[in-house]
C-alpha cells in the first residue's frame, strides 16, 4: 500500500513500525458544539484508511481523542449553565451516535484529555527539565521553538508571528513570537481550573495529542523511532497543531510523533469554505433529518480524501443514484448465502485502495461489477454461482467501503414516513388476505393504488416486499 504524506508531499510505502500492525492516531472534535460535515469527512476519510488496512491483513490499532478542556468549551459553559462534565458527555455521546449513523467504527482508543492531565504534566515537566520550556512570571508555560531545530519540518508554513499559532493572547514574556502555551495559568474570573506543578490552571490544546499519545501508543514500542504510525487529521491542523505535537514530542521523548502524516481537504458548500464566521456551518445534525446516513457516508467518502469538498444537493441525489445500483443488483441476487468474492474483483477494488485509498477508480471498479452481473443475470437469471459470488463481493464491498449492507427492501423505503409505512402495510395485509380468498379484482386493486402512491410490491415466497419508487 502506498499513501500520501502530507510533510514529504509525495506518496511513499507504507512500512509500519511493526510488520503486519498499524497504529493510526486521528485528532477528534473539541467538544462544544454539534459535529458538522467537517467532522463527518475527516471521520470517514480514515475509517476507509482503517478499513482497507484491516482487509489488506494488518492488525490496526486506531485512537481518536475528544478535546474536553477549551477556551470554546469554557464559554460555551457559561451561556449554557452547563458544568464541564455535563457539556462535553452531552457531545461526546452526540458524536459517537452520528458517527454509527455514518458507519463510522468506534476507535480502539478514544482518549478524553481530562482523563490525560497527568501525562500531559509528566510531558510538560520533562520539557521544561531539559529546557525545551520555561515557565513566565503568570504560572504560564510555553514551549521554546527556537531549540527545535526541525520546527517547521511538518507543515513548511512557520510564520514569525501567526495569530493561530496559540489560542490565547501573546504574551510579552514569551521568548519568541512563535512559542506556544504548554499550560495556561487560570485567570481571577475562570472556574475550570486543574491543580500542577505549574500552577492553577489547564493545558494548551497542542500538548494534549502528544500526551496521550505517549500515554496509549509509544509505551508499546519500547525505543523505536516513532511513537505511532500515522497520524492524522484534517488539513487545517497541519499549522500550527501539528506542527506544534511534533516538535513537543520530538523535544520530549528523542524519536518522531509519527511516521505518516495524513490530512483530509476541507468541506466547502456551492464553493464556499464551511467555517461558522461565514455563517455556514452544516451540521450534521441536520443533514442526517433529510439524509440517510449510508447515502451521506457514500457521498462524502465519494470524492478523494485529500480534495476539498463540495458539498450541493444536486451531486449527492447522483451520489444516491450509483448507490440504488447496487441495491438494485442485491434484490436480484437474494435470498442466498455468499461463496468467494471474484478475484478479479477483489484485486482491482484493493489495488484501488492500496494507491492512497483512489476511492474515484474503487467505485468505478464497483460499477463496472454492477453492470456486469446485471447484463449476466439478464442472459441467465438462475445462476446460482454467479449470486453467491456476487453476495461475497458486495459483502467485501460493505467490509472494505462500509456500504451495500442493508437488505435491500429496507433500503428502499428510504424517505416514507411512519404513516404511510403504516398505510402500506395494511393495504398489503388487505391484500394478502384477498388472494387467499381468491378475489383477485381486489388483490389487483389494491396493487394498482399502492403503484398510485409510488410503491412497488414483488411477491416472494416470505410474502410481499415493498419499496419506494
Amino acid at each position: 500500500m502506498v499513501i500520501y504524506d502530507s510533510t514529504k508531499k509525495t506518496k511513499l510505502p507504507f512500512e509500519p513500525i511493526h510488520k503486519g500492525r498499524a497504529s493510526i492516531y486521528v485528532c477528534g472534535p473539541t467538544v462544544y458544539d454539534d459535529a458538522h460535515l467537517g467532522h463527518a469527512r475527516s471521520s470517514l476519510s480514515f475509517d476507509i484508511l482503517a478499513r482497507t488496512l484491516r482487509v489488506l491483513g494488518y492488525q490496526v490499532t486506531m485512537g481518536k481523542n475528544f478535546t474536553d478542556i477549551d477556551d470554546k468549551i469554557i464559554k460555551k459553559m457559561s451561556q449554557t449553565g452547563d458544568s464541564l462534565e455535563e457539556l462535553t458527555t452531552r457531545y461526546i455521546k452526540r458524536y459517537l451516535d452520528e458517527m454509527d449513523i455514518l458507519g463510522v467504527r468506534r476507535a480502539d482508543i478514544e482518549p478524553k484529555a481530562t482523563e490525560s492531565l497527568q501525562a500531559m504534566e509528566t510531558m510538560i515537566q520533562k520539557l521544561i527539565d531539559t529546557g525545551f520550556a520555561y515557565r513566565i512570571s503568570t504560572g504560564d508555560v510555553y514551549f521554546d521553538t527556537s531549540r527545535d531545530s526541525h520546527y517547521g519540518d511538518i507543515s513548511h508554513q512557520v510564520t514569525e508571528d501567526d495569530e493561530n499559532q496559540s489560542r490565547i493572547a501573546h504574551n510579552d514574556e514569551k521568548k519568541n513570537p512563535k512559542d506556544f502555551a504548554l499550560w495556561k495559568a487560570c485567570r481571577e474570573d475562570e472556574s475550570v481550573c486543574f491543580d500542577s506543578a505549574f500552577s492553577s490552571g489547564r493545558p494548551g490544546w497542542h500538548i494534549e495529542c502528544s500526551a496521550m499519545i505517549e500515554k496509549h501508543f509509544a509505551v508499546n514500542h519500547g525505543n523505536d523511532e516513532y511513537s505511532i504510525d500515522i497520524h492524522c487529521g484534517g488539513a487545517d491542523l497541519l499549522f500550527p497543531h501539528h506542527e506544534n505535537e511534533a516538535s513537543q514530542s520530538r523535544c520530549a521523548t528523542g524519536h518522531e510523533i509519527a511516521k505518516y502524516w495524513m490530512h483530509n481537504g476541507f468541506v466547502q458548500i456551492d464553493g464556499e469554505k464551511m467555517s461558522k464566521s461565514l455563517g455556514n456551518s452544516f451540521f450534521l445534525k441536520d443533514a442526517l433529518e433529510v439524509y440517510d446516513g449510508e447515502v451521506l457516508r457514500y457521498y462524502l467518502i465519494s470524492i478523494h480524501y485529500r480534495n476539498d469538498f463540495n458539498f450541493n444537493e444536486e451531486d449527492l441525489q447522483s451520489a444516491k443514484k450509483r448507490l440504488d445500483k447496487i441495491y438494485r443488483l442485491k434484490k436480484r441476487i437474494l435470498p442466498g448465502k455468499a461463496s468467494v468474492a471474484n478475484k478479479e474483483f477483489k484485486t482491482a477494488l484493493l489495488n484501488a485502495m492500496s494507491d492512497d485509498l483512489n476511492i474515484s477508480v474503487a467505485l468505478s471498479v464497483i460499477d463496472e461489477m454492477t453492470a456486469s452481473v446485471n447484463e449476466k443475470l439478464d442472459n441467465n437469471p438462475k445462476d446460482k454461482a454467479l449470486k453467491k459470488e456476487t453476495i461475497a463481493n458486495i459483502e467485501l464491498i460493505d467490509e472494505l467501503l462500509g456500504f451495500g449492507g442493508k437488505e435491500p427492501f429496507s433500503y428502499f423505503q428510504i424517505g416514507v414516513s411512519d404513516e404511510l409505512k403504516m398505510k402500506v402495510d395494511t393495504l398489503l395485509a388487505e391484500r394478502t388476505e384477498a388472494k387467499k380468498e381468491r378475489d383477485f379484482e381486489k388483490s389487483d386493486s389494491i396493487r394498482d393504488e399502492l403503484i398510485a402512491m409510488g410503491i412497488g410490491i414483488m411477491d416472494t415466497a416470505d410474502g410481499a416486499v415493498w419499496e419506494k419508487l
